[in-house]
């Protein structure tokens, strides 16, 4: 499945709600069209409160109290994303970087959880880090799905014992560098760290003989092994990788890039002699919120 398909094909309800809250808002944003989305809304009493990125709610806002208001800052946001990228280059990251796993649905109301994470890149060489999440309260009005109000632009992790605990100071690094990141700072009472991964299944097997298939097994194995310490990608801050053969290392990159996160862990790379069969093998360590 790519970024750009619906994961709700066989739920009608959630399937409509994914369509309107990540399908058409995105393609109307990077279009600066606001008519393409504007009838998924409710205008009547529709309002917008502004998390304003901090995840005390004493310090939230009713910045917008009817939709003209929301519908003026959206266009300035579209705007100015369309001034400093280039469409077709954020399209997929913006896709990529948009979550909405979470519907729960009662009757004629549902509550969507919408997540931002990722990073796009801009015209100037910079890229722009997205990090907050939104909760839409959407209403069934006839046979279709509206939006009729939000809670928006809270930070990722709610409560300050959840914050980030990894940071990536400015840091100059050399113009052939790779995914990864030259220096992380990390604060954190946790450390998790899984032993090298290598791309077996739950019997043993090496699944494929292709290197890519390879990387990309043995990166979601190391997924696997975190989230059973409660960790993801998004909290490693130092990669090991061993390749047998440091030829492949460009295309080892591609899938990496896909998989990972930014801000990339710090990395260390080597070529070295493996299991017979094996072309990858990756550990990580990670900083536990």
């Amino acid at each position: 499945m790519s970024v750009f398909d619906n994961p709700f094909v066989r739920d009608t309800d959630r399937a409509e709600i994914w369509e309107i809250l990540v399908h058409r808002d995105l393609e109307a944003f990077l279009r600066v069209d606001w008519d393409a989305t504007k009838d998924d809304f409710i205008e009547d009493g529709f309002f917008g409160i502004d998390g304003k990125g901090r995840d005390n709610p004493d310090d939230w806002a009713m910045t917008f109290p009817d939709l003209a208001s929301y519908k003026f800052l959206w266009l300035e946001a579209a705007q100015q994303n369309a001034d400093e990228t280039d469409l077709e280059a954020v399209r997929e990251p913006m896709y990529a970087a948009s979550r909405l796993t979470s519907i729960d649905i009662n009757g004629t109301t549902a509550i969507a959880h919408k997540e931002i994470k990722g990073a796009i890149p801009k015209r100037d060489g910079s890229k722009e880090i997205l990090d907050w999440q939104s909760l839409y309260v959407m209403r069934k009005v006839g046979k279709s799905w509206k939006i009729s109000s939000f809670v928006g632009y809270l930070p990722s992790v709610m409560g300050g014992v959840g914050k980030s605990p990894i940071t990536a100071p400015p840091a100059e690094q050399h113009v052939t560098a790779g995914p990864y990141s030259p220096v992380l700072s990390v604060k954190t009472d946790e450390i998790v760290v899984i032993s090298g991964q290598v791309a077996v299944d739950l019997a043993g097997d090496i699944t494929s003989e292709n290197l890519e298939e390879q990387s990309r097994q043995t990166l979601e194995n190391c997924k696997r092994q975190l989230a059973n310490a409660g960790c993801d990608l998004s909290d490693v801050f130092k990669a090991n990788i061993y390749l047998t053969d440091l030829d492949g290392w460009d295309r080892f990159n591609k899938v990496y890039r896909q998989v990972m996160p930014e801000p990339y862990p710090a990395r260390t790379a080597i070529q070295a002699v493996l299991l017979p069969g094996l072309l990858v093998e990756i550990e990580m360590w990670a900083a536990k919120k």
